[in-house]
C-alpha cells in the first residue's frame, strides 16, 4: 500500500475517533508538500471543515497531534499552515521501504486483477507507408497499453487496418497505368513505400487531368468529377465490391506488399498487436443493428429510404446510419465492430487511440451505442490526441510531403550516432554494441519526445532538440541509468550485507520519497490514459538522482551504513527508471 493510501486511512480513523464523523478515505485529499514548506505530505483540510465544525487550523492541530500520538512509526512531526496539515514521515519508514524494495525487479508493477481492457491503435491505410503522425499514435497506444497492464489489468492490443475504399483503388489504378508490371522487389523498395508512391502518382495525374478539362472549358467542380483517372478509381471500387476476380487479385497482391512493409516498420519501432481487424472484413457489420434500432425507435427512416438518428437533443446533430441504397456508412460498421470486439473479449473498457479530428465521430459512436443499449457502450473511451507538426508546418499525404516513419527513425539513429561520438565515451564499444546503442538512443529520443507531452496537445517535433543529453529528453534519462549502472558495477562484489543507516539526509530522503511515488504515478497514468505522466516522472527522478549524487559520494560515504544506503538507493532508482522507460517502449543501456 502506498504511503498516500496509508495517510488517508490514518486520517479517516483520526477523524472518526476525534470528531465521531465517518469519512471515506478516498474523499480525503493528500498531496506532496510544497517545497517551500516543511513536510513530506499534506492533508487538505478545507473540504472537511463543515463536517468537523472546526476552523481548518484548529482541525489541523487536533488531527496532527492525534496522528503523532497514534503512529510514531509513520509520523515524526507536523505543522499547520493556512488550512494545510503538513506531515513529516519518519526516516525509519523510508528506510524500511527501501530495504523491502531495493532488489525488487517488479517494483511498481501490480498483479493481474482479472479485468480486461482493449487498446486499439495505429489504424493505417494500405495506400501509403506510416508517417510521423502514425508514430505518435503507435507510441501512445503501445505505451498506454503497457501502463494499464502495469496497473493490474489484462490488456488486448488491437489494430484496425483500413484496407478498402476509394483511396486504396487510387493506388491500384495508378499502378495499372504507370508501373509496367513493377514490384517492390524489382524496384528495390519497401512495399508500403512502393504502393504509397503510386498514391502520389494518382494525385499528380488527377491534378493534371483536372487542369486539362478546365482549359477545355469545363468547370472546376465538374472537372473533378469527370477526370478519367478518378472515374476509373470509382469503377474499380464498384468492381471490388462486386468481387470482380482480377480486381480482388490485384488488391490482395498490393496489400501483401504493404503488409510486409508495415511489419518491418512495426518491428523497428517496437509496436505489436494481439489482434488485427481488417475493414474489408468488418465493413458489413452493424447492418442488423440498424434494423434493431428502427424497432426500438432509436433510428428513423426518411421518405427516400435512408436511416438516421437525431442527436440534436444531445447537443449534436442528425447522423445517417444507412444510405437510401441500403449501404452502410462508417459509423454503422464502427458500431458493429464495437459489438464484435465486446462479444469476443468482454473488455471492461475499449480505448480508441485516434486523432482529435475524430472527436465528433467518437462522441456519436458512443452515444448511439448507449441509446441502443449495447453492453460495449459505456466502456468506449476515445484517447484523443493532437496532430504532430514540423517546424515547417503541416504534412499532406497525397502531395507526398509527409515525414516518412522509416526515414525519420533512420535520421534519429544517425543523429544519435553523431551526438554520441561527440561525447567521445564509447571508444571501447564493439561495432555491434555501437549499432545497438545508436538504435537505443535514437529511437528512445523519438519516443520520449512524442510521449512527454500531454496527448491532447498538438506538438511540433524537432529531431535535433529531442537528442539532448542535458535536456528534457530520453537520452538524458538513458544516460542517468547508464551512470547509475556504472556506479553499481564498481561495488558489485560487496553485496548489501551491512545494516543500513537509521537516518536520511535531505537529498537521500527526496530520492526515496520520489521512488515511493512510482506505483501511484503508474495508476494515475493508467486512469487518465496519459503516458506523459510516466515520462515526466522518470525525467524528474533522473534529475533528483543526479542532484543527490553530485552532493553525496557513494565510494567515500561517511560510513559503511551510508554506503549501503546509497547503493540501495542507486539500485532501486536504476530499476525504477528501467521499468518506467520500458512502459514508454524505451530501452535503457547499461553503459553509454
Amino acid at each position: 500500500m502506498s504511503v498516500v493510501s496509508i495517510i488517508k486511512q490514518a486520517a479517516a480513523k483520526a477523524i472518526s475517533d476525534v470528531y465521531k464523523v465517518e469519512i471515506d478515505p478516498v474523499n480525503i485529499t493528500v498531496s506532496a508538500t510544497k517545497p517551500e514548506f516543511e513536510g513530506d505530505y499534506t492533508i487538505v483540510l478545507f473540504s472537511l471543515v463543515k463536517q468537523l465544525r472546526k476552523s481548518p487550523d484548529a482541525a489541523g492541530v487536533e488531527l496532527g497531534n492525534y496522528l503523532l500520538q497514534q503512529d510514531t512509526e509513520l509520523f515524526s512531526s507536523f505543522n499547520v499552515i493556512k488550512g494545510f496539515l503538513n506531515l513529516v514521515i519518519t526516516d525509519s519508514y523510508w528506510i524500511n521501504f527501501l530495504k523491502a524494495n531495493y532488489s525488487n525487479e517488479s517494483f511498481g508493477i501490480k498483479q493481474s486483477n482479472g479485468k480486461r481492457v482493449m487498446v486499439e491503435y495505429s489504424s493505417p491505410n494500405t495506400n501509403k507507408p506510416l508517417h510521423l503522425g502514425h508514430l505518435r499514435n503507435n507510441f501512445l497506444g503501445w505505451s498506454t497499453a503497457a501502463i494499464i497492464k502495469a496497473s493490474g489489468f489484462d490488456v488486448i492490443k488491437t489494430c484496425i487496418v483500413n484496407d478498402r475504399g476509394i483511396h486504396i483503388c487510387k493506388s491500384m489504378i495508378a499502378w495499372q497505368l504507370f508501373a509496367n508490371g513493377a514490384t517492390p522487389e524489382s524496384a528495390g523498395m519497401k512495399g508500403d513505400h512502393f504502393v504509397g508512391d503510386y498514391y502520389v502518382k494518382f494525385n499528380d495525374e488527377y491534378k493534371k487531368q483536372i487542369e486539362e478539362l478546365i482549359t477545355a472549358g469545363t468547370t472546376k467542380e465538374e472537372a473533378e468529377k469527370q477526370a478519367p483517372i478518378f472515374k476509373a478509381a470509382q469503377q474499380m471500387l464498384v468492381d471490388w465490391e462486386a468481387g470482380k476476380p482480377e480486381v480482388i487479385e490485384l488488391w490482395k497482391t498490393m496489400n501483401t506488399w504493404v503488409y510486409a512493409g508495415f511489419a518491418e516498420t512495426y518491428q523497428k519501432i517496437g509496436s505489436d498487436f494481439d489482434k488485427v481487424y481488417y475493414e474489408s472484413e468488418t465493413y458489413l457489420l452493424g447492418k442488423d443493428l440498424v434494423e434493431e434500432g428502427l424497432k426500438k425507435n432509436v433510428f428513423q427512416q426518411d421518405e427516400d429510404g435512408s436511416v438516421w438518428i437525431d442527436l440534436t437533443a444531445d447537443g449534436l446533430d442528425r447522423k445517417i446510419v444507412r444510405r437510401k441504397d441500403g449501404t452502410s456508412v462508417y459509423i454503422t460498421q464502427d458500431i458493429g465492430l464495437a459489438v464484435n470486439k465486446y462479444e469476443e473479449y468482454k473488455c471492461e473498457q475499449s480505448i480508441y487511440v485516434i486523432g482529435d479530428e475524430q472527436n465528433y465521430h467518437m462522441k456519436v459512436l458512443k452515444l448511439i451505442c448507449q441509446k441502443l443499449g449495447l453492453p460495449s457502450a459505456d466502456g468506449i473511451h476515445h484517447l484523443s490526441y493532437g496532430m504532430v507538426e514540423l517546424p515547417t508546418g503541416k504534412m499532406k499525404s497525397r502531395e507526398g510531403t509527409v515525414v516518412d516513419a522509416d526515414e525519420l527513425v533512420d535520421e534519429m539513429i544517425s543523429i544519435s550516432q553523431h551526438k554520441t561520438e561527440e561525447l567521445g565515451k564509447v571508444k571501447d564499444f564493439t561495432a555491434e554494441e555501437l549499432k545497438e546503442l545508436y538504435n537505443t538512443i535514437g529511437l528512445g529520443a523519438l519516443k520520449f519526445f512524442l510521449l512527454r507531452v500531454d496527448p491532447k496537445r498538438r506538438m511540433i517535433f524537432n529531431p535535433e532538440e529531442s537528442i539532448d543529453f542535458h535536456g528534457f529528453t530520453g537520452p538524458f534519462v538513458q544516460y542517468t541509468h547508464a551512470r547509475i549502472k556504472s556506479i553499481l558495477r564498481k561495488f558489485s562484489g560487496s553485496g548489501f550485507q551491512f545494516p543500513v543507516s537509521d537516518s536520511l539526509l535531505k537529498l537521500e530522503k527526496d530520492l526515496v520519497l520520489a521512488l515511493e511515488q512510482f506505483t501511484a504515478v503508474i495508476d494515475e497514468a493508467a486512469t487518465e490514459h496519459d503516458p506523459s505522466k510516466v515520462a515526466i516522472y522518470v525525467f524528474n527522478l533522473a534529475k533528483i538522482f543526479n542532484s543527490f549524487y553530485t552532493e553525496h559520494s557513494v565510494a567515500n560515504a561517511e560510513s559503511e551504513d551510508k554506503k549501503m544506503l546509497r547503493l540501495q538507493l542507486a539500485q532501486l532508482t536504476a530499476q525504477t527508471i528501467k521499468t518506467g522507460m520500458r512502459l514508454l517502449g524505451l530501452q535503457v543501456p547499461e553503459r553509454m
